[in-house]
């Protein structure tokens, strides 16, 4: 007689693995999971880059970001800095805007998410220096001007210039949709004149400009006069060449997190362009502030889902390794259900996340309350979770001989940066409102 196959329930070990999968499983099933968590399998291209770039994240980021980290503002731009090697050996890797814009959408999407992911996990302060730097020639290829892109190549830093001394979080809200009914905004600090074939802008953008202090380009969003004086919601965004007649630098700023990120003020005396910088007018402005919102706040999901994960991973490793009555930390009860939702944190902002960004990068028009779910879920993420972290690692994680704090001061400046979470909520909240039935 035949030897029969041996059997798991109803299904023979001999069928197809796609039909009786468990019978496949080991007597006590454990899948580990990858760097990204339950994520299916890559193409060979997307493995290929995303190694490359994980590799490139922890040899050079981490070990850069640590060392920035622990220097003066001024130092972190002085000439010597580790900062440029950094920028070089990035440079060296090929990854472009155009590189990315001439996915397929879908494609591109994906990819994105993971890069700034990875980004996000080896030293945030530099994943944002870099995607800063990407914005003004990214924001010009998406409006279609060959002309502007030309003067953001990408092998210089660019910077985007929004918030002003006196106006942080209301410029996010052009149309004044979310201020108070008795407020104003007030005198704009920086105005761009049209006039004739001439733009000529004064005034100046705050602290916070990220890459302020060293970017070569700017993407400038500011308050427009076309002759009957400045106008803050209709205002103009401008390609400014930093090196211009009449920009001027303030001192590098000294931070409490994301010390890796060079920000300070830029100054515009009598800077004059001429109107074919012009990105969009006071006809477009506000089309031009969503849309880099709706960019910019998909990609701080994906930044400090990487946060978040880099927090979530030092805690995991830290709980195998450290004993505390006489069994390692991952064997107390409370310790392992901490690190389940730690886990569960990471995985939720990353799937927001892709599905977010997927979805704004394959329909006609991007949601900006949905941006905004993805940038507030990932920076809350990232804090949360290293804050869990560093009080798993108890008094180590206040020493900086361990990466905790570090962590946790990073992802503590997110939750502010490119729109304050709070803000960002009830603008969200109010773009949720069907305008039909209002």
């Amino acid at each position: 007689m035949a030897a029969q196959p041996e059997t798991f329930g109803n299904a023979s070990i001999g069928a197809p693995a796609s039909t009786t999968r468990i019978a496949h499983w080991g007597k006590e099933p454990a899948s580990p999971l990858g760097m990204f968590g339950a994520e299916l399998e890559m193409s060979p291209e997307e493995r290929a880059m995303i190694d490359t770039l994980h590799r490139f994240a922890e040899q050079d980021m981490r070990p850069v970001g640590r060392q920035l980290d622990r220097m003066t503002a001024d130092a972190v731009i002085a000439p010597d800095s580790p900062l440029w090697s950094f920028y070089k050996r990035f440079g060296e890797l090929g990854f472009t805007v155009d590189l990315m814009l001439d996915m397929p959408p879908r494609e591109r999407a994906k990819l994105m998410c993971m890069f700034y992911e990875e980004l996000g996990w080896g030293d945030s302060g530099l994943g944002i220096s870099v995607a800063a730097g990407s914005l003004p020639r990214y924001l010009c290829r998406l409006f279609g001007n060959d002309y502007l892109a030309s003067l953001c190549p990408d092998d210089i830093i660019g910077c985007w210039g929004i918030t002003e001394p006196d106006h942080g979080s209301d410029s996010l809200d052009p149309n004044q949709q979310i201020a108070h009914a008795t407020g104003t905004y007030g005198r704009p600090n920086c105005v761009a004149k049209i006039s004739g074939d001439r733009i000529i802008i004064n005034g100046q953008k705050s602290a916070w400009v990220s890459n302020g202090t060293i970017a070569k380009v700017c993407i400038l969003y500011c308050a427009a006069d076309t002759g009957a004086g400045p106008d803050p919601r209709n205002g103009a965004t401008v390609i400014v060449p930093l090196d211009s007649k009449g920009v001027s630098r303030g001192k590098p700023l000294e931070k409490m997190g994301q010390r890796a990120l060079p920000q300070g003020e830029i100054f515009f005396d009598n800077v004059e362009v001429p109107i074919r910088n012009l990105l969009a007018g006071p006809d477009n402005f506000q089309r031009c502030v969503y849309a880099i919102h709706a960019e910019a706040n998909g990609l701080m999901g994906a930044c400090f889902t990487g946060v978040a994960r880099a927090a979530f991973e030092h805690a995991l490793a830290y709980a195998h390794e450290r004993k505390q009555g006489g069994v390692p930390l991952i064997r107390h009860q409370s310790v392992a259900s901490r690190l389940f939702h730690m886990f569960r944190k990471v995985e939720a902002s990353r799937a927001l996340t892709r599905r977010v960004v997927e979805y704004n990068m394959t329909v006609p028009e991007p949601s900006l309350p949905a941006a905004m779910t993805v940038k507030v879920t990932g920076t809350q993420t990232a804090f949360e979770v290293a804050s869990e972290a560093l009080q798993m690692f108890g008094g180590n994680g206040m020493t900086r001989e361990y990466p905790m704090e570090k962590l946790l001061r990073d992802a503590r400046a997110s939750m502010i940066e490119d729109g304050c979470n709070e803000i960002l909520a009830l603008k969200g909240g109010f773009g949720l409102a069907d305008r039909e039935k209002l």
